[in-house]
């Protein structure tokens, strides 16, 4: 086929999976995005997220009714290596207000529906572009990740969603670091090789990033056949906050224990001893800096037109202070040292991606004027309890689509490794992925 062919086909794909799963953020581009045509990645389709400025001259939202007549005026580095790669960007993918949810249910766009399962959500904020992979429509999609916000929607959708250690993608070029280190660019996919392909086309740094990630020793795609070294597994199931798990949830993760054993690998019950009320103060960086970068914008958001938390985002940024921000840096040390600590003494981290099945419709309101930013943090991190850590920690994760529900919906297990080990998350991933396959799973709403 001819890569005119292939888009084609994908336009058709995309448009159908959309009328049931309400995944694009607006119509699709009138003609795709340019990029290299002899890329590794060339004529493959792709879409981005709503969570601009990324690509020069897209208009984007943030998934906000404040938003109109944005536009970005220069490529994020990493849409200029997707576009080097030579992927196809067709359209844009919804995203919650401002990223800030686990769930992808704005005002501006409304609820996004999960393939598998049209009356739960498809968790957050890569929401959109984790129902469109879901559903066939592409075959990897942008994402970012500032709490699990690309493992969480890969866990709701069955899918593989690799946050990459921190500095291993870039940043830049309009910000030095994003959201005090706590955001990762990357895309969520349908299988491992994808994901390892991917990460060799984009994983580099760019000269004068603050974070700069170990390089790799070979292509990741190289360490797909490569059988790891006998490992020594830490396997957790229950939530640093205490948070109720779905018992499916924990059995599921079990199993993972269980396969992981039975390949040769020594697995036992262990956990970082992380403070949750300390990951909490930690992740208030991540929400302050998205606050302070609208406050400078150009243009700020008109309030009458936000949803409730990020109404109080933008208030509570304006009044935090510098001791603010040193506290909250000093519970990141304290979130970041006991996870590098126990990584020294174990090979792989094994959790739960969410607590919770993928979630019904309205779980998660981020329109509730009750929340403050921190109440709100409490209550996606009930849902999502086993991700942010790894974001304020810096260490790669990994959520893989190994278990399913007795209702027939995705479960993801999720690994975690030391910083600069993604050779070793795919490694693993790779073994699991043949272990116990899941690529003849289909959800309900599949287009092809």
């Amino acid at each position: 086929m001819s890569a005119a062919e292939v888009e084609a086909v994908a336009r058709r794909a995309l448009e159908e999976a959309d009328a049931d799963l309400n995944a694009l953020a607006q119509p699709l581009f009138e003609t795709a995005l340019a990029h290299e045509p002899q890329g590794p990645l060339a004529g493959v389709p792709f879409v981005i997220k709503d969570s601009g400025p990324f690509a020069r001259g897209v208009p984007f939202a943030l998934g906000s009714r404040s938003i109109r007549g944005a536009a970005a005026r220069v490529d994020h580095d990493l849409m200029s290596r997707f576009r080097t790669a030579g992927l196809v960007a067709l359209g844009q993918s919804t995203a919650p207000e401002f990223g800030l949810s686990f769930s992808t249910e704005p005002v501006r766009y409304g609820r996004t529906r999960n393939p598998w399962d049209l009356t739960r959500g498809v968790g957050g904020s890569s929401g959109g572009s984790a129902a469109l992979v879901a559903a066939g429509a592409v075959p990897l999609a942008h994402g970012n990740d500032g709490a699990g916000s690309v493992r969480i929607p890969a866990a709701c959708c069955g899918l593989v969603g690799l946050k990459p250690s921190r500095g291993r993608t870039p940043c830049g070029p309009l910000t030095g670091e994003t959201g005090f280190g706590q955001i990762v660019e990357f895309a969520l996919t349908r299988t491992v090789r994808d994901t390892a392909h991917l990460l060799d086309a984009v994983c580099a740094p760019t000269v004068g990033d603050k974070y700069i990630a170990p390089p790799p020793t070979r292509r990741y795609t190289e360490e797909l056949c490569t059988r790891p070294d006998r490992l020594r597994v830490a396997l957790m199931t229950t939530a640093w906050s205490g948070t109720p798990v779905d018992p499916q949830v924990a059995q599921a993760t079990v199993a993972v224990g269980q396969v992981l054993e039975w390949i040769g690998h020594d697995v036992a019950e262990a956990h970082p001893a992380v403070d949750a009320d300390a990951l909490v103060e930690a992740s208030m960086l991540a929400a302050v800096a998205t606050g302070a970068a609208l406050l400078t914008a150009p243009r700020r958001p008109d309030p009458s037109l936000l949803e409730a938390v990020s109404r109080q985002v933008l208030i509570e940024t304006e009044a935090f202070t510098a001791l603010d921000v040193m506290a909250a840096a000093d519970a990141q040390h304290r979130v970041t040292r006991p996870v590098g600590r126990f990584l020294t003494d174990h090979d792989l981290l094994v959790t739960p991606t969410l607590a919770q099945l993928p979630a019904p419709h309205g779980t998660l309101d981020y329109d509730d004027p009750r929340h403050t930013v921190r109440s709100w943090l409490r209550r996606i991190f009930e849902y999502g309890p086993f991700t942010a850590a790894f974001n304020v920690s810096g260490n790669p994760a990994i959520s893989l689509p190994l278990g399913q529900s007795r209702e027939g919906l995705p479960i993801g297990v999720q690994l975690v490794a030391a910083l600069g080990r993604e050779d070793l998350l795919l490694r693993t991933a790779a073994q699991l992925e043949q272990a116990v396959p899941w690529k003849d799973r289909e959800p309900a709403t599949f287009v092809g």
